[in-house]
């Protein structure tokens, strides 16, 4: 049994990711992603335009969780002592390599890499081993470092031969999109007020020591037994569409479903965790949408259950005005009568062991409508 306090701090994760998102419009996805990668110990890449706020939440992140920050825009002519520090001169006069590392990347605990695939080589192959085992090999020594998570920035995906590696080491990858229209009216708002105020100010809300808790006493805890079947099916089914995913990745990927059950505050894994895929699958810039389509169809996804609610309440509209018009004793209203129970039926399948509270009440909605018209059509049937 987990102890009373780790029960709290995970209960406080989805706080933190409320408080993450609250300041910026239409970025909920990214928020998320973040706090999946900051649960799991692993790291995140965002691939999208500039002006995308992508750097903001990472800066805000690190604030929200009191954690040591570093961030460096990445260019071929970057040296390893820009990111890494310069080396003491004094010591070396001693014959002691050694570099002073304070302010640098090796100190920090959240890192934000702009362009981080526009490095050179010498930096690529530190960020390598970084990346996999929090270690800067350093001409003949080992400098190790307290990163927990890189946040990665990029305007693309990578496509050169020699970048795959790197880019194989972010278990999370997300691909930021220029805000919809009907979102800009929000946007111009929160952007003067950014421009009139500045950032708002952010207060910790947990350690980074209680994420490294809630990562060695919660997330193994957590049962995956529901959905293994659930996810090997949809393994098979992606692969089969041309979705390769490693078998390290596999492994990975686990961590990831557990953790998005803790941001829901469950320790049991369903279905609805699984949309975790979506960020730790695509490789290319055509495959985020390719396989959130396939996640929609195979899962019982918000987005997926609201889409089809409201298409059977648009349609029960049709029904209403149909059945209002007919004749009483009408024949036809038998089949209405089959239709609708099976319809509702259908809605009550659709939302069985869902429990967002936008989705039931939608269902609700959608239930009182059906109910309504069977009263209608057995009143018309003198029933």
């Amino acid at each position: 049994m987990l102890e009373g306090r780790v029960e709290e701090l995970v209960e406080r994760i989805s706080l933190l990711y409320d408080e993450l998102r609250r300041p910026f419009v239409g970025r909920d996805e990214e928020a998320k992603v973040l706090v999946l990668a900051l649960l799991t110990g692993e790291h995140v890449v965002l691939v999208g335009e500039p002006g995308t706020a992508k750097s903001a939440l990472a800066r805000r992140l690190s604030t929200l969780i009191n954690a040591r920050y570093f961030k460096y825009l990445l260019t071929k002519y970057t040296e390893p002592s820009e990111l890494f520090g310069p080396l003491d001169v004094r010591a070396l006069k001693e014959g002691v390599y050694k570099r002073i590392t304070r302010g640098k990347l090796p100190e920090a605990e959240i890192v934000f890499l702009d362009e981080i695939f526009n490095a050179n080589s010498a930096i690529l192959n530190s960020l390598l081993s970084i990346m996999q085992e929090r270690i800067v090999y350093d001409g003949y020594t080992e400098l190790k470092t307290r990163i927990w998570t890189i946040i990665g920035a990029s305007n693309t995906i990578p496509e050169e031969q020699e970048l795959q590696a790197l880019y194989d080491r972010f278990l999370f990858r997300h691909k930021v999109e220029p805000l919809p229209p009907e979102l800009w009216p929000q946007l111009l708002e929160a952007s003067w007020r950014i421009e009139r105020e500045g950032y708002e100010s952010a207060r910790p809300m947990v350690s980074l020591s209680d994420i490294r808790e809630i990562y060695e006493k919660a997330l193994f805890s957590v049962d995956l037994s529901k959905i293994k079947e659930k996810l090997l099916k949809l393994l098979i089914i992606l692969e089969d569409k041309g979705f390769h995913v490693t078998d390290r990745r596999k492994g990975k990927i686990l961590k990831a479903i557990a953790a998005h059950a803790l941001l829901n505050a469950r320790f049991t894994a369903t279905d609805e965790d699984l949309i975790v895929l979506k960020y730790t699958i695509p490789r290319s810039a055509p495959d985020f949408a390719k396989i959130n389509t396939v996640l929609t169809e195979e899962l019982k996804t918000k987005d997926r259950l609201i889409r089809e609610l409201n298409l059977i309440l648009s349609n029960l509209k049709g029904v209403k005005e149909t059945i209002e018009s007919a004749n009483y004793f009408d024949p036809k209203l038998i089949d209405y009568y089959r239709s609708l129970k099976s319809t509702r039926s259908k809605v009550q399948s659709l939302v069985e062991g869902v429990d967002d509270e936008e989705v039931i009440r939608l269902a609700s909605a959608v239930m009182e409508e059906i109910d309504y018209l069977i009263d209608k059509v057995m009143s018309k049937l003198n029933v």
